[in-house]
């Protein structure tokens, strides 16, 4: 019974096996043996894991497909090492797939992860967690985790470690995390400086090259620049450059020797050293294209402050600049044309670029390609501005022709930079001169037509330099540029808008231009924007108040004034007032209307044309020259039988004209030409301003139906003999000669229009109700007999009580007898 019992205590359990080798060739299987409650067959599950996985990316889909990563989620936190172990290597191997990465996210494996990276762990372990978290790292919410978790110090811990595999993961981690700012100050605050330039003397270029990048990142930062200074960093980083056996670290070494010299005092302490004088050496005699590249964008960088410039001029940077233009890459033409366009800042700088650098620059303009293009003339833009020599340059090495040609380019900055080359050429009359010969007015079309607000500005801002010659309004007129300038009035941009009303008061400058602006709806725009107390600027209110001082015809019918300044010439008329949004129509337009019975056009054509000397050839007896033999023989029936001769003569040559295709252009007043030549002889004589006035309003009275007495007024039948007159000429269009009966607004306008012709200052005012009157300043007598200047407000003929004052009381005579403005 004894050793029945002893026998079997000695057995084994009856529900446990004998150790089995189990094969399988299914990744399903496996993964199911992730569930096993045996080490041993976890550990040999993760490992035929990583072994699959490692052959493609499609096997890391499959195993994603299966839930593998879920079931390896947990093992990272296993008691045994091995099965810890060969699932971390799991991880790290299938990071690499996009997909995968996102469900480690999901998961939340970043802190599980960080947890293998303590000083114990094995250094597979390391390997293959620095490798997961390197490649979990370039997405944005992962490094925010490994920040918040505390990712950072083992990383740089693991810097030092003997195994270059984790070295390298762990740099390439810290690499992207420090992309973020808030990373970076992380990383210096852990010291992390000492280590990377440690890993620069590695035997690994893989290692050096990545310290290099994450130097390049982290020294944006001027605290960072300081380390580097106090750790001897800048050495290192020139003894890297002295050394042609690492040419192939030279670019990166560049880049973190750019951040730099961004800054005043490291670049001071450089200099102080010699550093920059090497790194100079160094340039000239390169010829990598990326070397030669990114020391021009470093110079670009550092030159936005004032002081670093000056050091870089000391240290004569421009020969190196000038040497890369002459390069055979673009890419390296288009560095250093930035880096001269950034060392243009400094006066001293920008002379000795101008002189040898310009006639480059312009050859480049020819170049194919639209960056380098557009680098070079934005070169020349900083070279030229406020500098005359330089501008003088640009000439000289005949830039002016492929700069006009720029302005057809693609890229809008090229654009916008040719015009503000061409602009600061303008400067110059001689060049000015140049550049409208050679059809710059046709060239600003298109980018007045652009819907980049910068070039818009720019074009508008050419268009007003340019402008100022009557020949470039004129071409700029007859292309069609006009119409586009006049849009660019509603434009929202502020900068836009005010070049565009400056361009608009230039071009404004002469009647024909400014007509045409007018017929585009300038007018309307302006006095919009004048509405506006956030729109509205100087320049379009001097657009509008020289638009109007051309176009007078304009400007009475919508603002019922004209100034003393404001001369009557030949073609104004007067349509009435135009209601506020309605279209002023021209006189050809005007002309083509049927007889109305609306009020008549007045117009004003003191002035003999061709075709009219051919009807005096034909009957003598009412030409110009009878008529003034008639007018100087005497008055009675011979001066009313002129005027009837004449009218039939202008009444034909009317017809005769509306009947062509040809532009409308009204016959001569010759009525009107005799009123000026007799006002001339009777009035200019006089020396009293004063009594010119008088006798010019007696004169206007005389002409318009003689004095009318207030209580008469109501048979005065001016618009029975308006009409007939009218009808007569078959037109809507009455010369003002014509009119023999007139009323408060004939009266005036004649009195303005042949006191502008015999130099009495006078103003012309439209009231309500068909009045119209005129003022004129008039010198007061001083009790002592001197004679003052005129008064600030100017004695108004309309007044009509008497007041006590010599002068005023003979201007209210003459309202009461002559000008007819009843109270």
């Amino acid at each position: 019974m004894g050793k029945k019992a002893k026998k079997e205590t000695e057995s084994p359990p009856k529900d446990v096996f004998d150790p089995l080798l189990i094969e399988s060739k299914t990744p399903a299987t496996v993964v199911l043996m992730l569930c096993s409650p045996e080490n041993e067959v976890l550990a040999k599950a993760c490992d035929a894991l990583y072994k699959f996985a490692s052959k493609g990316d499609e096997n890391k889909v499959t195993l994603l497909g299966l839930g593998a990563l879920e079931h390896l989620h947990k093992l990272l936190s296993h008691e045994d090492p091995l099965v810890r172990r060969n699932a971390v290597m799991v991880f790290g191997i299938m990071a690499s797939n996009n997909d995968v990465r996102k469900l480690l996210r999901e998961l939340d494996v970043t802190n599980s992860l960080i947890s293998q990276l303590a000083p114990e762990e094995d250094v597979v372990i390391h390997e293959f967690a620095t490798l997961c978290l390197a490649y979990m790292a370039v997405e944005y919410t992962t490094k925010v985790k490994i920040f918040e978790q505390g990712g950072l110090e083992p990383l740089i811990r693991l810097l030092g470690s003997p195994d270059p595999d984790v070295t390298k993961n762990s740099l390439e981690c810290i690499y992207f995390l420090v992309q973020d700012f808030q990373n970076r100050a992380a990383v210096r605050e852990l010291n992390v400086i000492p280590p990377l330039l440690g890993l620069l003397e590695s035997e690994y270029p893989v290692i050096q090259s990545l310290a290099l990048q994450t130097l390049e990142v982290i020294s944006k930062d001027r605290e960072t620049r300081i380390l580097l200074e106090e750790y001897k960093g800048l050495d290192c980083l020139l003894n890297i450059l002295e050394n042609n056996e690492l040419s192939d670290l030279h670019v990166e070494t560049l880049a973190v020797l750019g951040n730099c010299l961004e800054d005043v005092h490291t670049l001071q302490q450089i200099q102080l050293t010699g550093g920059i004088k090497k790194l100079l050496s160094f340039l000239e005699v390169s010829t990598v294209p990326d070397i030669q590249k990114n020391a021009a964008k470093a110079i670009t960088n550092a030159a936005y402050d004032s002081e670093i410039r000056k050091i870089l001029h000391w240290e004569e940077v421009e020969k190196f600049l000038l040497s890369l233009l002459e390069t055979n890459n673009d890419e390296v033409k288009i560095a250093a044309s930035q880096a001269i366009s950034a060392m243009c800042e400094n006066i001293d700088s920008k002379c000795v670029l101008g002189l040898q650098g310009i006639p480059q620059l312009v050859k480049l303009l020819s170049s194919d390609n639209e960056e380098l293009k557009e680098a070079a003339v934005t070169a020349l833009t900083n070279l030229t501005t406020a500098n005359l020599r330089n501008a003088s340059v640009v000439a000289k090495a005949e830039g002016i022709a492929p700069l006009i040609k720029t302005l057809n380019a693609q890229r809008d900055g090229a654009i916008s930079n040719a015009i503000a080359v061409l602009t600061n050429l303008s400067l110059q009359e001689p060049l000015r001169a140049s550049i409208q010969s050679q059809g710059i007015m046709s060239a600003l079309v298109g980018p007045l037509r652009s819907t980049n607000s910068q070039v818009q500005s720019k074009a508008a801002f050419a268009a007003a330099a340019f402008a100022c010659d009557a020949d470039a309004r004129a071409e700029l007129r007859n292309v069609g540029g006009l119409g586009p300038l006049v849009e660019l009035l509603h434009s929202r941009d502020e900068e836009v808008r005010r070049n565009a009303c400056w361009a608009v008061m230039v071009c404004g400058s002469d009647e024909v231009t400014a007509f045409e602006l007018c017929r585009f709806g300038a007018l309307d725009i302006l006095e919009e924007i004048n509405l506006s107390t956030k729109r509205k600027n100087k320049f379009s209110e001097a657009a509008l108040e020289k638009l109007l001082d051309n176009n007078l015809s304009q400007k009475y019918s919508r603002m019922g004034y004209l100034s003393p300044s404001n001369i009557i010439t030949n073609g104004f008329y007067d349509c009435g007032q135009v209601k506020h949004g309605g279209k002023f129509l021209s006189l050809e337009e005007l002309s083509k209307q049927e007889l109305t019975d609306r009020r008549a056009i007045i117009f004003i054509n003191a002035k003999p044309q061709e075709n009219v000397v051919e009807v005096q050839e034909v009957s003598p007896s009412v030409s110009g020259r009878s008529s003034k033999e008639k007018s100087r023989k005497g008055k009675g029936k011979k001066e009313e039988e002129k005027p009837k001769e004449v009218i039939r003569v202008a009444s034909t040559i009317l017809e005769e004209i509306k009947l062509e295709n040809s532009h409308w252009v009204p016959p001569p007043d010759f009525i009107l030409m005799d009123y000026i030549n007799d006002a001339s002889k009777t009035i200019l004589p006089i020396t009293s301003t004063r009594e010119q006035v008088v006798a010019l309003a007696q004169f206007v009275a005389d002409r318009m139906g003689g004095p009318v007495e207030k209580e008469e007024l109501h048979n005065f039948c001016w618009e029975l003999d308006m009409s007939e007159i009218e009808f007569d000429l078959k037109s809507n269009i009455v010369p003002i000669g014509r009119i023999k009966r007139g009323t408060f607004y004939h009266r005036a306008l004649l009195f303005k229009v042949i006191a502008d012709r015999i130099g009495i200052g006078c103003s012309l005012v439209r009231g309500k109700y068909n009045r119209c009157w005129n003022e004129v300043k008039l010198l007061e007598y001083s009790p002592k007999g001197l004679l003052l200047p005129p008064q600030d407000s100017p004695l108004d003929i309309r007044m009509k009580k008497k007041s006590g004052n010599k002068m005023q009381d003979v201007l209210a005579e003459l309202r009461e007898r002559y000008i007819y403005r009843p109270s």
